[in-house]
């Protein structure tokens, strides 16, 4: 990308649900992959054009399982969106990391089992590198926004994504312990779908419980008092971070990620 992003694309999870207070266009589409989880709305933090998908669709109705994600990656690319951020509640699987906890995942390792994983399913065959899943770029703007919002990042963790939409068992979790940092169910395959369109990613991953490896099982009521706790944060650190996006060209190879991986 030779200058600054003009157009980012948000998938918010668990506690947001919107973004905009101001005025905001509503889109309604299909894609070749089907209909995505629901209108994309489209708006402006500063410079920058926004585009704001819930990705468990209006109400919170559609589990991780079901999310059509590759409908709601091939949408914002197709809006125009240049790089995804995306908000999603996880659960620790470290002492160190408690419920309230924000932490920016450097890895990931898939335990999902059913859904649909890439765009290229026939044709002409790619293999994209998924070494480092994500932006680099986006993953220095969001320590920087963190620090001048008040918002600080655990970074560097490793997040492992489980099929849901149950919790884990507690030999599941202590297995997963010897694995990863965090929990969660929604990060795979948005991720690797977003580096086959060669779009830049990142994850702001919010702590919402310790799994179940603890001494007390996770428990829905418990995760959602931490979740509207974090949410605020998360909306504070957003209104910094998304208008700093369009300061300078991105410094990253993302844009590139299909340049070497045809056969």
């Amino acid at each position: 990308m030779s200058g600054p992003r003009r157009t980012v694309g948000v998938i918010g999870g668990s506690g947001i649900t919107d973004l905009f207070e101001g005025e905001s266009t509503s889109h309604r589409l299909a894609t070749s992959w089907g209909a995505p989880s629901g209108p994309v709305q489209e708006g402006h933090l500063g410079p920058m054009r926004v585009l704001f998908l819930a990705r468990h669709g209006p109400g919170h109705t559609i589990p991780p399982h079901r999310v059509n994600y590759r409908a709601n990656v091939d949408a914002l690319r197709s809006l125009g969106a240049e790089a995804i951020i995306t908000v999603s509640s996880v659960g620790s699987l470290r002492p160190e990391l408690p419920p309230g906890t924000f932490v920016l995942p450097s890895q990931f390792i898939d335990f999902t089992k059913q859904r649909p994983t890439t765009f290229f399913d026939g044709g002409r065959v790619y293999h994209v590198s998924t070494a480092d899943p994500f932006c680099p770029d986006l993953t220095r703007r969001a320590m920087a926004s963190g620090a001048a919002s008040g918002v600080t990042f655990q970074g560097g963790k490793t997040y492992v994504c489980v099929e849901g939409p149950r919790f884990s068992t507690r030999a599941e979790s202590n297995f997963y312990r010897g694995l990863a940092d965090v929990i969660g169910m929604t990060l795979v395959p948005e991720v690797t779908l977003a580096r086959e369109r060669a779009l830049c990613y990142l994850c702001l991953a919010m702590v919402t419980d310790f799994d179940v490896w603890a001494e007390r099982p996770v428990e829905a009521k418990d995760i959602v008092a931490t979740m509207q706790q974090n949410a605020r944060s998360m909306r504070r650190l957003l209104e910094h971070l998304l208008p700093s996006l369009a300061n300078g060209a991105p410094d990253c190879g993302c844009a590139r990620a299909l340049d070497d991986a045809a056969l």
